[in-house]
């Protein structure tokens, strides 16, 4: 199974962003798949953002997988 973690971006320099996964957790990740912006979220996986997100379906997917860890 494959799984995309929300993050927020506060960074963009090209096609490269860093995003913030919370609790001091920065990446770079590339956005040359989504449009997206900083202060939007995105879920990352392998290293790309593949879909930009609300901040409410941000915070849902991260208390559904808080209470699955």
């Amino acid at each position: 199974m494959c799984v995309a973690v929300p993050a927020k971006v506060t960074e963009i320099k090209g096609e490269m962003a860093t995003v913030d996964f919370g609790e001091g957790v920065t990446k770079p990740v590339n956005i040359i798949l989504v449009n997206a912006k900083v202060g939007e979220y995105v879920l990352v996986h392998a290293g790309f953002a593949i879909q930009v997100i609300s901040e409410q379906a941000a915070k849902e997917n991260l208390e559904l997988m808080e209470k699955i860890a």
